[in-house]
């Protein structure tokens, strides 16, 4: 069997994560199952992504440069959809990323729009071809 069973992304400020990641989750129709004070946890085609803090934390923001994680990527529905998505970010605490090349980053190909949170998490929203 493959596939992913979960994913977990720790921040240092939950209430400024929630504010960015709640948004971006629920327009990508992930369902908030799970809410507590230090984290949320959301699911979405028998998979989940968690949300939390930890007191093991080694740094305020995530380097997406070093050794770890680069970006999380999402199914972004169709291209008007990616499109939507990508105009809305800017007032929900995301930042486009490489827009001067936007949907094509990938390739003629490849249509996605790239965000990073003020965290410094990056994500990739492809559309279904």
């Amino acid at each position: 069997m493959a596939g992913f069973h979960h994913v977990e992304v720790w921040v240092t400020d939950m209430a400024a994560a929630a504010s960015e990641w709640e948004w971006l989750l629920d327009r990508l129709d992930f369902s908030l199952t799970s809410s507590w004070e230090q984290g949320q946890s959301w699911t979405a085609d028998g998979a989940y992504l968690t949300l939390t803090t930890s007191p093991n934390t080694s740094a305020m923001t995530h380097d997406r440069r070093r050794p770890g994680v680069n970006h999380l990527v999402f199914k972004g529905g169709a291209r008007t959809d990616v499109d939507s998505l990508m105009a809305e970010a800017p007032a929900h605490g995301w930042r486009p990323l490489y827009h001067d090349r936007y949907p094509h980053v990938g390739g003629p190909s490849h249509y996605a729009g790239w965000l990073e949170n003020s965290a410094g998490f990056k994500t990739e929203i492809v559309a279904e071809q």
